[in-house]
C-alpha cells in the first residue's frame, strides 16, 4: 500500500544525524487535528485563522495521524492529544463524536472542541458521555459580529465555561488571538487572570502564544515567569529564540510537545522577515500561493533540500535545548512525562523514557 507521505533520503538524513539521538524512545504529543473530509461545509466561510495549513491535508483520519507518527518517528514510541478541526467550516458535534470514537478505540485521551455560546450544562453532558479530559477553543469560533483583530481570549472560552472546566479540573488547550500576538497586553491580562482565578484548570498555551518570531516576545515571558502552572506547547513553532526565552522564563517542567499535525507534514523551512514569518515550500506543491502572504516558493536545489515542518520544529527546539544546557531527564520531561502528568496519564507506560 502506498504511504501517506513520501519520506526521502533528504528526511531520513535528517531524522538520523539531529534527531534520532536527541528524542527519547516515548513521546506524547499534545496537539493533533483528526477529522473526516464529510464534516467540512462546502462553503468557504470567512476565517480568522491563517488559510494555508488547509493546503496540506484535506482530513486527518485517526489511522493517518498514528500512520505519520511512523513514518516521522520510526524509533519512538508515539502516543496523542486528539482534537478535531476548530472551525466554522466544520460540523463539530460530528467531530467531536468522532474523535471520542477514536479516543476510545486507540487508547488515546481527548478534548472537544467548544463554542462559546454552549449551554454549559450540554458541555458537561459531553465531557461525560464522550470521555473528553477537556476542551479546546479557538478565536473564529468567537461570535461573527466581533472583529478578528479585537476579539479577546473571554470571546471564545465565556467565564462561564472556565468555571465548569474548573471544577472538572479540566485541560483547555487556548489559542490566543489578536494580532500582537504573545505580546498583547489583553492576551497577556487575560492568561494569568485565568491561572489565578481558574486554578484547577489544566491550562496548556498552544504554539508558546504565537510566538513564531522574535519580534512576537516584547515583555511576554518577564510577565509570565511569574506564573505557576500554564503549560505551553511548542507545536508548529520553528524558532529557537522563543525557545531558549521560553525555557529560561518557565524551566522544563512547563513545556510540552505537541506537533499540530496534519499541519507539520508540510515540507517547508520557517524564516522571519520583518517581524513576520514566511514559510518557505517547493515550488506547486501546494497549489497557487497568490495571496499567501505567510508562504513562498523555492525551486531547484532549495526546494530539494527542504525537509518536514515537523523535524524543523523538533530540531529547533534541539538547538534551544543545546543552548541552556538541559539534561536527557528534562528532555524526556518535555516529550513525554509533562504530558503524562498534566493529562492524568501517570505510568500509563510504565518504566523508564
Amino acid at each position: 500500500m502506498k504511504p501517506l507521505f513520501e519520506v526521502k533520503e533528504v528526511d531520513r538524513v535528517f531524522y538520523e544525524s539531529r534527531l534520532k539521538s536527541f528524542l527519547p524512545s516515548r513521546m506524547i504529543d499534545v496537539h493533533t487535528h483528526i477529522w473526516l473530509a464529510d464534516f467540512m461545509s462546502g462553503t468557504r466561510l470567512n476565517s480568522r485563522g491563517p488559510t494555508w495549513p488547509a493546503r496540506v491535508a484535506r482530513d486527518n483520519p485517526a489511522d493517518d495521524l498514528i500512520a505519520s507518527y511512523g513514518l516521522l518517528f520510526p524509533d519512538q514510541q508515539v502516543k496523542a492529544l486528539l482534537f478535531g478541526h476548530p472551525s466554522r467550516c466544520c460540523d463539530l458535534s460530528r467531530n467531536n463524536h468522532y474523535v471520542a470514537q477514536c479516543a476510545k478505540e486507540h487508547g488515546m485521551p481527548a478534548l472537544m472542541i467548544t463554542v462559546p455560546d454552549a449551554d454549559v450544562g450540554d458541555l458537561e453532558r459531553q465531557l461525560d458521555n464522550g470521555g473528553f479530559i477537556g476542551a479546546k477553543v479557538y478565536l473564529d469560533l468567537a461570535p461573527e459580529q466581533i472583529p478578528s483583530e479585537e476579539i479577546c481570549i473571554y470571546d471564545f472560552l465565556p467565564k462561564e465555561q472556565l468555571t465548569l472546566f474548573n471544577e472538572r479540573s479540566a485541560v483547555v488547550m487556548l489559542h490566543i488571538p489578536r494580532p500582537a500576538r504573545l505580546k498583547d497586553p489583553l492576551n497577556l491580562r487575560q492568561m494569568m487572570e485565568i491561572e489565578q482565578e481558574y486554578p484547577h484548570i489544566r491550562l496548556i498555551i498552544a504554539h508558546v502564544g504565537r510566538a513564531y518570531c522574535p519580534e512576537d516576545i516584547g515583555n511576554a515571558f518577564e510577565v509570565l515567569s511569574r506564573s505557576e502552572r500554564m503549560m505551553f506547547d511548542f507545536s508548529a513553532n520553528t524558532n529557537e529564540q522563543v525557545f531558549i526565552e521560553l525555557i529560561k522564563a518557565v524551566g522544563p517542567k512547563r513545556i510540552l510537545f505537541g506537533s499540530d499535525l496534519p499541519i507539520t507534514r508540510m515540507r517547508m523551512k520557517r524564516v522571519c522577515e520583518n517581524g513576520s514569518y514566511i514559510n518557505i515550500v517547493p515550488k506547486d506543491l501546494y497549489g497557487d500561493l497568490t495571496g499567501e502572504s505567510h508562504m513562498r516558493e523555492a525551486e531547484g536545489e532549495d526546494a530539494e533540500s527542504l525537509t518536514f515542518f515537523m523535524y524543523e520544529e523538533v530540531d529547533a527546539f534541539r538547538r534551544a535545548v543545546e543552548k541552556t544546557g538541559l539534561s536527557k531527564e528534562d528532555i524526556a520531561d518535555i516529550f513525554y512525562r509533562n504530558a503524562e502528568r498534566t493529562l492524568g496519564l501517570d505510568g500509563e507506560w510504565g518504566g523508564n523514557v
